[in-house]
Formats: structure tokens, C-alpha cells, sequence
């Protein structure tokens, strides 16, 4: 067996019965990083005695979690004592944090197995670092939690941590094919985690498996994230092609439309779903409260190394700047009045579906747009993503399940509800 192939909660499994070992599941992750990373480039820092001396002690101890001995990789914008913490910038290149993030400390508490760190893109926004796609080196893996997405697609580690504050989380999930959780907002504790804008923040989740992101989440949250659909319950979803349907290409739409007829064909009441028409403009209140949130976070670097940041990130910075606080104060309190409001815009709909991307991961290194995002990271709403198919190109094409707030445990019901033996979908 390709050890590799296995699932987080699956290779758990076996090592709670002695069927197999964290030192074994650890090194055949690390043959795997060593075989592929110099293509790939989704790994920044390894330290394979330090991850082999965990994984050993984590076969040592009697089980302490769904997870225990399991290997797990951590965005480079997440602190780790361990490992360096630089942000994906070089203003930070050799940074050492004196303690983990809360996430991370959780995660080893539970006996999983830090096995290293993955790249972000230049402080978690849209300058693309190095890695590329598993699947075709020469198209973008999506960003800002890049190599979280292409470290999971390529079996380099079973799950990993990511984040988004616009679409850095659904969106390389989605382009790499792997399940996806950008929870409810501030559900999890964020410390040591780098803050652009805390009222968007939110810690990620990717796995090969909807069971692994229950399994993961909950150890992070503290709170139980694993359930099932009832089986007596038809679930009614909205189909929601956004105000943003333009920007869908062909591959999107095509894919979003035959999943909600194979939902339908498995006993799902599928109905169109749309959003009040003043959320048309949520894309430009985030855009506003974000970068003004980012000129603010990023004040000091951007004072002390300017020179160190690349053109784009001085662009965002600098709008920010000029952004008054009468502007950010209006388009704040905006967004605030419609995230109180969402839950009562789902009306009966037990989630609502949308596309996860434009189409594809596109050509060339740039991350891709996050239009399909930002609104419900603005909303602050769990969002599933699902790899339900593939675009022209033969690279995957994501969904989006999207719940209530504070409704996440049903949402990853309803996940592996809907996607039990459901068949991958081919844009037409």
C-alpha cells in the first residue's frame, strides 16, 4: 500500500490498532515531499528528525485524538516554534516565533505530527510565491494558502492548515481538487496567526476527505464536528449563481448545474436561490474594509521595508491608506448589518450551493480571482468546498456548500451526504 493515498482519519485508524505506525505514515510522507517538492514547491521548511522524533513519540502514547499520529502541514502565515514563521515575505526570512499558534498547539496536544510548513503568497495576499499545480506544473495551485492546497492534492501530507480573509482557502481547494473548510467566522482562537483584517481572518481547513476535515476541525474547535445527515430528512438546497455569474466560465457553470441535477436525482429539493439585491456590491464593501485593514496591519513593515514588498502589495497598502475612516467606518457598519442578517436570508434552504472559482485553476502562477468568495467570507458564513468535477483541461472544478452561521457541523453532514458515492463531473 502507497501509504501516502491513505486519509487522515483512515491512517489513524490503523495506527490506534497497531495496524501501522506515525514513524512509517511520517517518512512515507516525507519520501513523497522529497520526490515531488523540487517540481511542486508546496513545502518552505522540513525538519525530518524533528517530525520523525513527534511521529515516534506519537507511537509511544496510547491514542489521544481521531488524529493522533497523523502528519499535518501549517501555512507559512501560522506560528510554529519549531519551524521557522517568515509570512511569505522576505522582510521575515528566518523569523522563529517563541510559540505555536493556538491552532497548532491543539493539533500536537491531539498527537498529530507537525511535519512542516507550507508556502503562502507574500503576507497571505495576491503576489504568487513559488509553488505550482500537482497536476500540471505550468497552471497556479490558487492562493494565498498555496501550498496547503497543492501539499494535500499531491499526498505530501494527509491534511493542512490554511486561512482566508477574501478567498485564499476555497479557492486553491477547489483549483487542486480537495476538500476545503473555511468555517464560520470566529469559531477557533486566532492567536499567532497573522492579522490582515480580524473581522474577515478565518483559519482553514483541507483533507482528502470530509471526515478528515470533521476530525480536524473539531480538534481545533474544541466542539464535536462530526455528524450525519438524518436520513429521514430531504435537504433543500439553494442554487445561488451570485451577482457575479459573469465572471463563470463555461467549465463552472456546467459543472454547477449538473451537480444540482444529481442532487435532485438523489432526493434533494433543489430550487433557485437568490441573495438581496444590495448584496450586489458586498465584493467592493470587502475590497474597501479589507485593504484598509491590511494598510493598518502592515503599517510597520511597510514603513520599515517598503522596498521588500513586491508592486501589488504597495498598491493594496497604499488604497487602504487613502481610504478615510468615514468610508471604512459606513462600508464596516454595511457589512456588519448584512452578516447579522444572513441567517434569515436562507429562509427554509438547508444550505445553498455556488461555484467555488471562474472555472479551472487558469495558466501561469498568478492566484486567480476570489470573486466567488469574498462575499461569504464578508458574510462570515461556513463554506464546504467540493471537488465534484473537471474543466476542459482535465484540472478539478469545485462548489461550494454554504451554511448559516454557526451552522458548520451540519454543513460537513450535508457534505458527505451529498457526496457519497456521487460520481466526478465532467464540464460539458
Amino acid at each position: 500500500m502507497d501509504l501516502t493515498t491513505l486519509t487522515a482519519t483512515a491512517a489513524a485508524r490503523l495506527i490506534a490498532n497497531k495496524e501501522l505506525s506515525s514513524v512509517a505514515l511520517t517518512e512515507a510522507c516525507l519520501k513523497r515531499i522529497e520526490e515531488r517538492n523540487g517540481a511542486v514547491g508546496a513545502f518552505r521548511h522540513l525538519d525530518p528528525e524533528f517530525s520523525l522524533a513527534e511521529a515516534a513519540r506519537a507511537d509511544g502514547e496510547a491514542p489521544r485524538s481521531p488524529l493522533h499520529g497523523v502528519p499535518f502541514a501549517v501555512k507559512d502565515v501560522i506560528d510554529t516554534k519549531d519551524f521557522p514563521t517568515e509570512y511569505g515575505s522576505p522582510i521575515h526570512k528566518g523569523h522563529r516565533p517563541s510559540a505555536d499558534a493556538a491552532c497548532v498547539a491543539l493539533m500536537r496536544q491531539a498527537g498529530a505530527v507537525l511535519l512542516g510548513k507550507v508556502v503562502s503568497t507574500e503576507f497571505a495576499i495576491y503576489n504568487p510565491a513559488e509553488t505550482r499545480h500537482p497536476m500540471n506544473l505550468e497552471h497556479t495551485p490558487g492562493g494565498s494558502s498555496s501550498g496547503t492546497g497543492a501539499s494535500v492534492c499531491d499526498r505530501m501530507v494527509p491534511i493542512a492548515f490554511g486561512n482566508q480573509t477574501a478567498g485564499s482557502l476555497i479557492r486553491p481547494a477547489a483549483f487542486c481538487g480537495v476538500y476545503g473548510l473555511k468555517p464560520t467566522h470566529g469559531t477557533t482562537d486566532g492567536s499567532g496567526i497573522l492579522p490582515l483584517q480580524l473581522y474577515f481572518d478565518t483559519l482553514g481547513y483541507m483533507a482528502r476527505s470530509i471526515e478528515d476535515i470533521q476530525a480536524f476541525y473539531g480538534i481545533v474547535s474544541e466542539q464535536d464536528q462530526s455528524a450525519s445527515w438524518p436520513v429521514d430528512k430531504r435537504p433543500k438546497i439553494g442554487l445561488c449563481k451570485t451577482f457575479q455569474w459573469e465572471f463563470a466560465e463555461a467549465e463552472s457553470r456546467s459543472v454547477l448545474t449538473q451537480v444540482a441535477a444529481k442532487f435532485a436525482d438523489r432526493g434533494a429539493t433543489v430550487e433557485e436561490f437568490e441573495l438581496p439585491s444590495d448584496h450586489a456590491d458586498l465584493p467592493d464593501v470587502h475590497r474597501r474594509v479589507l485593504y484598509a485593514g491590511v494598510a493598518k496591519s502592515l503599517d510597520a513593515d511597510y514603513r520599515a521595508a517598503k522596498d521588500q514588498m513586491s508592486d501589488i502589495l504597495v498598491e493594496i497598502i497604499e488604497e487602504g491608506q487613502a481610504t478615510s475612516s468615514k468610508e471604512y467606518d459606513e462600508a464596516y457598519a454595511f457589512a456588519d448589518r448584512c452578516r447579522e442578517s444572513v441567517n434569515e436570508k436562507f429562509q427554509d434552504f438547508d444550505a445553498i450551493i455556488c461555484p467555488s472559482a471562474p472555472g479551472e485553476a487558469p495558466k501561469g502562477m498568478a492566484t486567480g480571482n476570489p470573486i466567488f468568495q469574498v462575499t461569504w467570507t464578508l458574510l462570515g458564513v461556513p463554506c464546504l468546498n467540493l471537488p465534484v468535477g473537471s474543466g476542459p483541461n482535465g484540472l478539478p472544478v469545485g462548489i461550494q456548500l454554504i451554511g448559516r452561521r454557526h451552522d458548520d457541523k451540519t454543513i460537513l453532514a450535508l457534505g458527505r451526504h451529498l457526496m457519497r458515492d456521487l460520481q466526478p463531473i465532467q464540464a460539458q
